[in-house]
């Protein structure tokens, strides 16, 4: 038997069924052409309810089967086979591979599912076996690189690093982008519980079967005002009909810095000369006073004393069963232990599920019921904090102070008559503030599915679930910690006016609460002649999100000399906050086949949000979908080369609401706050400010038109693939931009700004080189190309990110502009001298006009306009190999370190008469006014990660273990690129103080038994 298909055929398989059973048909069922024993293979007695399945030596065993019942026997990805029941004591069956592999391939799709081979829209499947292998942690590891068109990218190395996804590059301009997650049925929110980072590392990996990601309008409109972005379906695994099955997997890791992922800032002995020769006249600011009362030069290596070699733990255990053979089971609980390479950031994560799937009735109810529990726990750190300093932190200090006079903690810290001097100690930063992030987290729903016995075509389906979770924080600083070092202004006589602060700095509760209401009919018949099948769905959705904190901020007294609650009194004096908003929406959907070739979606979606006013509450937002199987038509049904062909057409509109990131939840309602008591004016009375709002504010809707095609060529699958081609339009942009004239309650609104669009292809391919009994090897590779234009900003000629601007001179650098592409910076065109060389001030003056104003600053796209992911997999008997590989061709990312540290000036603040740790290669110019904007800074951000390489090998049995996997891994192996700051692949665009994604080295067993 193919490998490829073993690895999945191992996901499914069961124990041996009961030994004791008395009579009946027993029997081995194998793999036609490799003679290898199947698992898994459903055995079932037509007209029946009785069956098993087989065990993991392909063995199975009926109980009871009376002479004439017709046995059907089927499996995923083999054609099936009916034997007739004659008596016989044993049978050996011998099943046929199905070449075509669309056949009986089921994918999620909103509100139901349905086979690949009758999908209308663009849809991408991912199951276990193509998944990212190694050190996993959270649920877009698995996915990273793995489909065209969706690119994944953390924002750094921390154990719960968010992710940011974008599906064919986002179709919005500053609302969100990103894609619709949806866990087991229920949409989540996309508002993160406090102290989590990352919302899919709550969920564990190992609990995930399968990923559908839904791209174009026809196969995302069904959640209309939620699916812009995409969507990504998650599936979980389920329990089996069979006999009990047991499963552990363990892993250990190691994750190091490389030498190559430092910033290479100057060590004590450069930095020294450096000082000497460039500022001789401070180089008695070098070195510290030791114990002893002498000069002495430490060399101390900062980033050194912040990271570590970071260690993993990871264990799971999953049960599955058929409880009182009725009720499919399974449950499963995980630990994860991570640690972050920088120190004290450190996480841990306890999960468990349970699915229960009963069918009863006879057979007409099916019942699922789903519950995932998580607890996480996360010592957070001012990651920025640490970074900088240890960055910008003079060599030649020591990291500890012994000396007797030593007032913070242990740790060395120059201090001078005004205070601190110079960076801040970065060891001591991290261990001197602790900030335990504690949430407890619960996914759950329950689901009928009734189909009616008087009208056996029609069903109904009743889905109500809840996301939940509820999060603590705590940030406390020690004694003596240097972060609450500062001036005591009510400290007599004034030397004495320097103090500590410790104490409890910040605490925040949080819960929210997302419930869902799903009810919907489904009718499907399957029909003969001219109309071959009908489906349709109608149903009604309603979603309710709450979220209820209360935060506390600990401020210093100047009276008491100690850290005390510092309550809004005036604006909010119980410190709370409450902010609900509700989805409702109503659905429908039809697909209908003629002729078993010619394949029509119908789909319409009506959403209400409580974010707009009543005028403006209703959104509507239609798709169709048609799919061609060219494969059935006569002048191809008898190839040998083509063996499936798919042409598809879709177009729809989808929509989006989602402006709480930076309209709060009534952009669009005249609210007012409490103002100061203490006016001038009207002292002791209270006031009252109009917040900013827009009547008018409306939904934005994008229109996705896509040409599609499926395919798959010659014996074996050696070819499989899809290649899509799409065009996306937004209008009605939201966003925040300049208020304009005449308006005095803000400098900004939210409002509809615009349009924009998107074009793109996408391209999957599946190779088979080698297919034999001994040795497989498989190729995947895919790649997609997205270019967005902003076509029309109303009365604005660009509008500004706010998110990302450049550290320490609070300019921005991105824009939104018309003509342009999404999310560009604007900046000056750099001139060199003929070595190469930049020179300083000049710039080119692109309007040749002889001054050099904003007017000569040009659009640089941050974003990348390929990307690309491919893979390979080897198996030679019971030893596997599978490599993963991603990257990018394009874009732009801006080296802060280049600009905060890259001139010999940032090296002395005459201001404070500070030193400062500097670039061992530095510019021979100063920093000056338009020097930021110089696209100098800007590098190319193009790259080839090689993301996992892991090599295994599978004992078959072992004693009562039936199946015993050892494998060794390597993630984030090596990058290329050439980008010469930290990490080229940073969504911001921006790279400052990043935490490195460290190289992983892992080893780990999975058995089964």
């Amino acid at each position: 038997m193919k490998t490829i298909y073993k690895k999945l055929l191992l996901l499914l398989v069961i124990l041996p069924f009961s030994a004791l059973a008395q009579s009946g048909l027993k029997g081995i069922i194998t793999d036609k052409t490799t003679k290898q024993p199947l698992p898994g293979v459903n055995v079932v007695i037509q007209g029946s309810n009785t069956g098993t399945q087989t065990d993991f030596d392909g063995k199975f065993q009926l109980p009871k089967v009376n002479v004439g019942d017709k046995i059907l026997i089927s499996f995923l990805g083999y054609k099936n086979q009916i034997i007739n029941f004659n008596s016989q004591k044993e049978v050996s069956i011998a099943l046929e591979e199905e070449s075509n592999q669309l056949q009986e391939v089921v994918v999620q799709v909103g509100y139901g599912s349905v086979k690949k081979k009758d999908a209308t829209g663009s849809v991408t499947l991912l199951t276990t076996k193509d998944f990212n292998k190694g050190a996993i942690t959270s649920a877009d590891q698995l996915l990273a690189g793995k489909a065209a068109g969706v690119r994944i990218t953390s924002s750094g190395g921390a154990p719960d690093s968010a992710p940011n996804i974008r599906i064919r590059g986002g179709a919005s301009l500053t609302a969100t982008n990103n894609p619709l997650i949806v866990i087991d049925g229920i949409p989540i929110d996309n508002v993160n519980p406090a102290g989590i980072s990352n919302p899919l590392s709550l969920v564990n990996p190992n609990d995930i079967e399968s990923f559908s990601i839904l791209k174009d309008a026809s196969a995302t409109a069904i959640y209309g005002s939620r699916a812009s972005n995409g969507v990504i379906i998650i599936t979980t695994k389920k329990g089996t009909s069979g006999a009990p099955q047991f499963n552990y997997s363990g892993s250990t890791s190691i994750g190091i810095i490389g030498e190559n992922q430092k910033i290479d800032v100057m060590d004590g002995p450069t930095f020294t000369k450096f000082i000497q020769t460039n500022y001789p006249e401070q180089a008695n600011l070098l070195g510290y006073t030791d114990s002893n009362g002498q000069k002495a030069f430490a060399n101390t290596n900062w980033q050194d004393a912040i990271y570590r070699n970071s260690v993993t733990y990871e264990s799971n255990f999953s049960a599955r069963a058929n409880l009182f053979k009725k009720i499919p089971f399974r449950a499963s609980i995980g630990y994860l232990n991570n640690e972050g390479l920088i120190k004290t950031n450190d996480y841990s994560r306890v999960s468990g599920s349970l699915k229960l799937s009963p069918t009863l009735l006879n057979d007409n109810l099916k019942i699922d019921l789903n519950a995932k529990m998580l607890r996480s726990e996360k010592n957070a750190i001012d990651g920025d904090g640490a970074l900088g300093n240890a960055l910008s932190m003079d060599p030649t200090k020591p990291i500890y102070d012994s000396s007797i006079t030593n007032i913070f903690g242990g740790f060395y810290q120059e201090t001078s008559s005004t205070g601190l001097r110079g960076s801040r100690n970065p060891l001591a930063l991290l261990e001197q503030r602790k900030r335990p992030e504690n949430v407890n987290k619960l996914l759950a729903n329950l689901q009928f599915d009734y189909k009616l016995p008087f009208f056996p075509s029609l069903k109904a389906v009743v889905n109500v679930g809840i996301d939940a979770s509820k999060s603590t924080i705590e940030e406390i600083y020690s004694d003596n910690s240097i972060a609450t070092y500062g001036l005591n202004q009510a400290a007599i006589p004034p030397q004495l006016g320097y103090t500590f602060n410790p104490g409890k700095n910040y605490s925040e509760t949080q819960t929210i609460t997302n419930k869902l209401l799903d009810a919907y009919l489904v009718y499907e018949k399957p029909l003969t002649g001219f109309v071959s099948k009908f489906n349709a769905t109608v149903g009604h959705s309603y979603q309710k999100f709450i979220i209820d904190g209360y935060k506390e901020i600990y401020r210093y007294n100047p009276t008491t000399y100690i850290r005390e609650l510092f309550p809004d009194k005036i604006t909010n004096p119980s410190n709370r906050y409450y902010s609900p908003y509700v989805l409702e929406s109503f659905f429908a959907r039809s697909n209908i086949d003629l002729k078993e070739k010619y394949l029509f979606t119908f789909t319409m979606r009506a959403d209400a949000s409580s974010l707009f006013l009543k005028e403006n509450r209703w959104g509507y937002f239609p798709a169709i979908g048609f799919a061609w199987k060219t494969k059935e038509e006569n002048f191809l049904k008898n190839s040998k080369s083509i063996k499936d062909l798919k042409l598809r057409l879709g177009y729809g509109l989808t929509g989006q609401q989602d402006i709480i990131e930076f309209g709060g939840y009534f952009p669009s309602s005249p609210l007012f706050q409490a103002g100061n008591t203490n006016s001038q004016y009207l002292e002791g009375v209270q006031t009252y400010t109009a917040l900013p709002f827009n009547y008018g504010l409306t939904w934005e809707k994008t229109a996705t038109t896509n040409v599609g095609i499926d395919f798959e060529l010659f014996n074996e699958g050696l070819l499989s693939g899809s290649f899509d081609i799409y065009q996306r339009k937004t209008t009605d942009l939201l966003s925040k931009v300049p208020a304009g004239p005449g308006t005095s309650l803000t400098n900004t609104i939210v409002a509809n700004v615009g349009s924009m669009e998107n074009n793109g292809f996408e391209f999957n391919l599946n190779i088979k080189p080698i297919v034999s009994d001994d040795f497989n090897w498989t190729l995947n590779g895919n790649i997609g190309y997205n270019k967005g234009e902003i076509t029309d900003l109303n009365n604005v000629t660009q509008v500004q990110d706010e998110k990302n601007g450049l550290p320490g001179i609070g300019q921005k650098l991105i824009y939104y502009t018309v003509g342009q592409e999404p999310y560009s910076a604007w900046v000056f065109e750099q001139i060199y001298t003929p070595s190469g060389v930049p020179i300083q001030g000049a710039y080119v003056d692109r309007n040749n006009d002889g001054t050099i104003t904003d007017d000569d600053r040009y659009y640089e796209p941050l974003r990348p306009n390929y990307t690309y992911g491919f893979g390979t997999s080897l198996n030679y008997k019971n030893l596997d190999l599978t490599a993963s590989f991603r990257g990018q061709v394009g874009g732009k990312t801006y080296n802060v370190r280049n600009y905060i540290g890259g001139n010999k000036q940032a090296a002395y603040n005459p201001q404070s008469n500070n030193i400062s740790n500097v670039l061992d290669a530095y510019l021979p110019f100063a920093n000056t006014i338009n020097i930021p904007f110089s696209d100098y800074f800007l590098e190319d951000a193009s790259f080839l990660r090689c993301e996992n390489i892991t090599l295994g090998y599978k004992f078959d049995k072992i004693a009562k273990i039936s199946s015993l996997r050892f494998y060794v891994a390597a993630n984030n192996l090596f990058i290329i690129t050439k980008y010469t700051g930290q990490d080229p692949e940073n969504f911001s665009g921006i790279d400052n103080n990043f935490y490195p994604r460290p190289k992983v080295f892992s080893i780990g067993v999975n058995l089964d038994f």
